[in-house]
């Protein structure tokens, strides 16, 4: 069994940024494929990026590529993710998740996940 809890979440004006940060608990960590997705109201889940158990690999959905990073620190059971030129459609609850198996990026395909925090960006 994992645990997931987000937390850095929060309001912020169009173009800023913020953090998110994932503490994981129970199983080993470093074994697990991290991934954040994101869900606004009366919208599906989405995925937003994913990152492997080892090396780092990182892959993101087409609407957030080249403005957040996720990256994760084994060390401290911990995931991140670096959201900058933040837009009002960015507004959404994030939940971290993990999985198995590298590459996922389906909501099914995910095993654990957190409780979500919510991200606004104002206009």
């Amino acid at each position: 069994q994992v645990t997931l809890v987000e937390s850095g979440g929060g309001l912020v004006q169009a173009g800023g940024s913020l953090r998110l940060s994932c503490a994981a608990s129970g199983r080993t960590f470093s074994n697990l494929a991290m991934g954040w997705f994101r869900q606004a109201p009366g919208k599906e889940r989405e995925f937003v990026a994913g990152i492997s158990w080892s090396r780092g690999r990182t892959y993101y959905a087409d609407s957030v590529e080249g403005r957040f990073s996720i990256s994760r620190e084994n060390a401290k059971n911990t995931v991140y993710l670096q959201m900058n030129s933040l837009k009002p459609e960015d507004t959404a609850a994030y939940y971290c998740a993990a999985t198995r198996a590298y590459g996922q990026n389906v909501a099914s395909d995910y095993h654990y996940w957190g409780q979500g925090t919510q991200v606004t960006v104002s206009s």
